[in-house]
């Protein structure tokens, strides 16, 4: 049965509550959201903080927030809460909601599988007579929150449109989900022994499945390249990225190329320099063309890489122009969280200082030059959607 708008809220199972009182029932008459979260997933913590905001501009109305984190990455459940909540600690010490943790997997098959809710943060809303109010974003909760509590939401023709819409986009995207499950299961179990011919074949199956998933494309390249190093058989899967890439024009795919073959966490002395650089000249030149420096589309995703690019090919100084782009970006004129900026900025520091060859400072924050730099690229076949 599908889970949407007007569908009976189901129930909270889980048996671990790391924050606050457990929650047995949702009470008549209070709204509730239930936010699904993980610490890795940038946008998740920095939605946390508005939850804390909303809770407290909200709770005279009835509102009770209720933050479940089902998606840890560790081997085992002991290591996911400890994990977890020792980052809650350091991090968020003045919660004002509870905080649930379910390793079991119960809450993703009550709630995120029946409402085709494929990737996190992702935040439910329970109205006060216990019914499902909404399904989506929490960046959608300013403008959806206030129209639960006073109850006019459920009843306008927007909320309607918008989840039957929701349940058009996400059906399709669920189901290829459940398809590629397995084939990350094999996957990410290869990889975790290093089996990386076990892992080739998982990836190689689901590019069969679906040729043009990203993921599953990345991953194809740098096992080839960087872990089984066969760059007879790789050379011409990395070339038909990059002409996809740009073919696509899309800058995910051109950027996630251009760390193939640019990134310091790979090991690139096996692939031919001259080939090398030539398709890193191609994908740079269009990713500016894509995103030039005059526009006002963030800087930070990109122009790293690009940096990384001009500064290997002996154009420092291009380096420089970019990697400072990079940063005016981050207060451009609709900020981005906070806790995204702190997470960017120590590696665009570290970047810029290496490449001027001194010391650099934002704010209170300071880099000096080091022998490498920093970050390492991880390729995530079948990454959790944020």
């Amino acid at each position: 049965m599908v889970l949407q708008m007007g569908s009976p809220a189901p129930s909270i199972k889980v048996k671990e509550w790391l924050r606050g009182e457990p929650l047995a029932n949702f009470q008549p008459g209070k709204v509730y959201i239930v936010e699904f979260w993980a610490t890795w997933c940038e946008l998740c913590v920095a939605e946390m903080l508005e939850l804390m905001r909303l809770q407290e501009k909200y709770k005279g109305g009835g509102l009770e927030v209720v933050c479940v984190a089902a998606d840890e990455d560790a081997p085992t459940a002991v290591e996911a809460r400890t994990k977890l909540d020792a980052w809650l600690t350091e991090k968020c010490s003045n919660l004002n909601y509870r905080i649930a943790f379910d390793y079991t997997g119960e809450m993703k098959k009550l709630w995120r599988e029946p409402s085709f809710s494929v990737g996190i943060p992702t935040s439910f809303v329970v109205d006060r007579d216990g019914h499902i109010a909404f399904v989506g974003h929490p960046s959608q909760l300013d403008e959806v929150l206030p129209k639960v509590l006073n109850g006019s939401w459920r009843i306008s023709d927007k909320a309607k449109a918008a989840d039957t819409e929701r349940i058009a986009t996400s059906e399709p995207m669920a189901r290829e989900q459940a398809l590629k499950q397995p084939i990350d299961d094999r996957f990410w179990a290869a990889v975790k022994l290093e089996d990386w011919k076990t892992a080739l074949w998982a990836i190689e199956e689901g590019i069969a499945l679906m040729p043009d998933d990203i993921n599953f494309r990345l991953a194809h390249a740098h096992l080839l390249l960087h872990k089984i190093q066969d760059m007879w058989t790789g050379l011409p899967v990395m070339r038909q990225l990059v002409s996809d890439a740009i073919d696509k024009n899309s800058e995910d795919w051109m950027v996630s190329a251009l760390d193939q073959l640019f990134h310091p966490a790979n090991d690139h002395s096996r692939l031919p320099p001259a080939e090398r650089f030539a398709m890193g000249k191609e994908l740079s030149e269009h990713i500016l063309a894509l995103n030039p420096p005059p526009g006002d589309s963030p800087k930070f995703r990109s122009y790293p890489a690009v940096a990384r690019y001009y500064h290997e090919n002996g154009n420092n100084d291009r380096a420089i122009e970019l990697v400072e782009l990079a940063l005016k970006s981050l207060d451009r004129p609709e900020p981005i969280p906070e806790e995204l900026k702190e997470h960017l900025l120590p590696d665009l520091l570290q970047a810029l200082a290496n490449y001027r060859g001194g010391k650099v400072c934002y704010g209170a924050l300071c880099a000096v030059p080091q022998n490498k730099l920093p970050g390492g690229a991880k390729v995530r076949p079948g990454e959790k959607n944020t």
